[in-house]
């Protein structure tokens, strides 16, 4: 991938992971451009199809594009940070250390994605100790 599709990708994504929000200089390890829809789901290499993820979101999603909305029981398309804004979707707990699905969309991609696994969690408890986390700004 050319280095100017990737410098493009992390500044329109302002170096965050588009699920899980965390910022390219609190997270171990380099932030990775993912495919939306994954190659082997049918994505391409279209810089519109790439975004930054961090190496946890972009594992558990794999080549998933749809997930199950517990609430209605139906299979819907997984959140897409392109094009989709995240405060539309998700929300932070009270706490600021859960990511709480506001939408189908928002809930499925929680479930899919486990935005709040044990290790996430852990690191946003350390991150809201030290007034890194939730991320103050909108995106």
């Amino acid at each position: 991938m050319p280095e100017n599709v990737k410098t493009r990708v992390r500044d329109a994504a302002k170096n965050r992971c588009g699920y899980c929000q965390s910022l390219q200089k609190y997270v171990l390890g380099v932030l990775e451009i993912e495919h939306i829809i994954p190659k082997a789901s049918g994505g391409d290499d279209n810089e519109a199809n790439l975004w930054l993820s961090c190496r946890l979101c972009n594992s558990y999603k794999g080549a998933q594009t749809k997930a199950t909305d517990l609430i209605n029981d139906r299979a819907v398309q997984l959140f897409n940070p392109r094009t989709q804004k995240w405060s539309q979707h998700f929300t932070w707990s009270e706490d600021g250390i859960y990511i709480i699905g506001l939408t189908p969309c928002g809930r499925a991609t929680v479930l899919a994605l486990q935005l709040n696994n044990i290790y996430a969690v852990t690191v946003r408890q350390a991150w809201t100790t030290v007034g890194w986390h939730p991320p103050q700004d909108d995106e």
